[in-house]
């Protein structure tokens, strides 16, 4: 949960050149600049291989996408969503699929990175 309205958040994920502000693990994203069902991409970690991406789906309406991920022989699917808090701010969702391991390690990338993202301030840093 954070203060950023849900649509700032919305448009925070939807804008893959804005990854890196609020996804400390994240260095770039090699990527068409809006997500779209079929998009296929690469995300540049800090550390580590780029990992390979393909959006299955992107739901404007209901704020929410899916995409599906790869890192050598690892997969992974995960599901995001966003949902406005009344009376104000916004909270997100993340389901992830994916060998268990791998799962509990990114995990609290993940965590930190969604309280990022829905924090005031340019790029999902609080001021």
């Amino acid at each position: 949960m954070g203060a950023a309205s849900a649509e700032r958040v919305w448009q925070r994920y939807v804008r893959t050149a804005c990854w890196p502000e609020w996804a400390p693990q994240i260095r770039a994203v090699e990527a068409e600049a809006e997500l779209r069902a079929g998009m296929r991409g690469q995300v540049v970690p800090l550390v580590g291989p780029r990992v390979g991406f393909l959006v299955e789906a992107v739901d404007h309406e209901a704020r929410a996408w899916c995409w599906r991920v790869r890192v050598g022989p690892v997969r992974m699917r995960l599901w995001h969503a966003v949902r406005e808090l009344a009376p104000s701010g916004a909270e997100t969702e993340l389901r992830i699929e994916g060998p268990a391991a791998v799962v509990m390690v990114y995990a609290p990338l993940a965590r930190l990175a969604l309280r990022r993202l829905v924090s005031p301030g340019e790029g999902g840093r609080a001021r």
